[in-house]
């Protein structure tokens, strides 16, 4: 079986496991995941899903977004100031979470508009639905009873 391109993914897992002192067994089995497709991902012969992915640094304790860059999931560089923006919207005390969930609508309908993740079709639609969130929002900011 050829290696498929997934970055140093495999190597970057294997030497995580092996700092947690896991063994390939352990991990799998903490993971969720066949003892077999683990070894498979770590010798680069698999690419797994963003969810195994989520499982595998779960179980050892480590951002699930570093593995999804190293897979190729995620551009290193994009995709983190996308999450920075959202963990600081999340983070904010100042917000209620009704209004932290219409600000990243909002957030996410205009990075759909300008072309980062969804189809030119939908973008309009969306951007058009965060307006309205964005709208519904603002009046629940100044009238907190509704």
């Amino acid at each position: 079986m050829a290696s498929l391109n997934v970055g140093n993914l495999g190597e970057y897992l294997r030497e995580q496991r092996r700092n947690a002192q896991l063994s390939l067994r352990q991990l799998a089995d903490a993971a969720g995941v066949s003892n077999p497709y683990l070894s498979q991902i770590e010798r680069g012969l698999r690419k797994p899903s963003a969810e195994v992915l989520q499982q595998v640094a779960k179980a050892l304790r480590i951002s699930a977004e570093t593995l999804y860059v190293r897979a190729g999931i995620l551009d290193a560089e994009r995709d983190r100031d996308d999450v920075e923006t959202r963990a600081v919207i999340l983070a904010d005390p100042s917000l209620n979470e009704r209004q932290k969930q219409v600000l990243l609508q909002v957030y996410e309908s205009f990075r759909k508009e300008n072309g980062f993740g969804a189809d030119a079709d939908d973008a309009e639609a969306d951007a058009d639905a965060g307006a309205d969130a964005a709208v519904d929002g603002a009046e629940s900011v100044k009238n907190p009873q509704t």
